[in-house]
């Protein structure tokens, strides 16, 4: 077979096949397939162009679970067995942003305590990276959709963790697909 006869999905699964033991050695991998230009361009500018000495660069990712597990993850929560805004019909083509939905969200215990529970574990983690000199840290959230109980969690561990790293930043991967990030 040339390389002309190669379809691109095979050429794809070969590129990867051939860096797989790069992304291995790599201190940071960054997985471009669904990034927009301008949301790899933010990421790239606040994770590489700015490093600061024992710093470390705390990035929170929402996905969808139905979309697949970031592969950029360094850490990933399940956030499907929450209570789902999406059940609610004035709920549902809002997002984990809305007031109604932060509302819906914050009145669910269960969704507290997975908050701190994350928290937690992270906080725990970070002098682990900070000590084998990584510089970044990328937490992913997901929930079924990617658009409602994920998203709130990310912007309340931003809110957490942006007195501390400055840096710390969320990342809404459906919702920048639907042009809402």
């Amino acid at each position: 077979m040339s390389r002309h006869d190669v379809d691109l999905r095979a050429a794809i699964a070969m590129e990867r096949q051939v860096l797989e033991p790069i992304i291995y050695a790599a201190d940071l991998v960054i997985d471009t397939s669904r990034l927009g230009v301008h949301a790899l361009r933010d990421l790239v500018k606040r994770r590489v162009a700015e490093p600061h000495e024992g710093r470390l660069s705390l990035t929170f990712e929402s996905f969808g679970f139905k979309h697949g597990i970031p592969g950029d993850a360094d850490f990933v929560f399940d956030a499907r067995s929450l209570p789902n805004p999406y059940w609610e019909p004035a709920l549902r083509g809002l997002t984990g942003r809305d007031a109604e939905v932060i509302r819906f969200l914050e009145g669910q215990t269960n969704v507290a305590a997975l908050i701190a529970d994350i928290v937690g574990f992270i906080r725990a983690r970070i002098p682990e990276y900070l000590a084998s000199n990584r510089g970044y840290l990328t937490v992913a959230v997901g929930c079924t959709g990617g658009q409602h109980r994920s998203v709130y969690i990310v912007e309340q561990l931003v809110a957490r963790f942006a007195a501390e790293y400055p840096s710390a930043m969320a990342r809404h991967t459906v919702l920048h697909q639907l042009g809402s990030n």
